[in-house]
């Protein structure tokens, strides 16, 4: 049996991979799964990611309320796992942000950049640490 493609995952002019169109239980089978992996590029997903612009999407209002709506749905349905992904890799990534955004130029020690992205290093860490192996239902 083979699927009909409906759509395509672009980014830019490129195009990622095909998505399937809906199908029933039955025919799903190993040459339809075998196809999709066929379409499904690798390389297209690696220069994606290469060419995807981590300032640009923590200043994107839509996917930060994205992301807080996944955490809350997370943190509502007891996903601890996932609402500490979700505020890990978004905090870092702000906080990643914020710093290059300021200036990677370390005058001294005391340098308001290095302070601001230890402390916020430490604290997403503490944070990690408690919600992963202290805070119990």
């Amino acid at each position: 049996m083979r699927l009909a493609f409906r759509s395509d995952i672009c980014y830019g002019d490129r195009k990622i991979f095909n998505l399937p169109a809906p199908c029933s239980d039955s025919d799903m089978n190993l040459s339809s799964v075998m196809e999709f992996l066929h379409d499904f590029k690798t390389d297209r997903v690696i220069e994606f990611l290469q060419d995807m612009q981590v300032g640009d999407l923590i200043s994107n209002p839509w996917f930060l309320g994205s992301m807080a709506l996944a955490a809350l749905i997370a943190l509502v349905m007891h996903w601890r796992l996932l609402l500490v992904t979700i505020l890990g890799l978004t905090g870092f990534s702000g906080l990643l942000s914020y710093t290059l955004s300021r200036g990677t130029e370390i005058e001294s020690l005391q340098s308001s950049t290095l302070l601001v992205f230890v402390g916020g290093g430490v604290f997403l860490l503490f944070i990690v640490i408690y919600l992963l192996f202290i805070k119990s239902d």
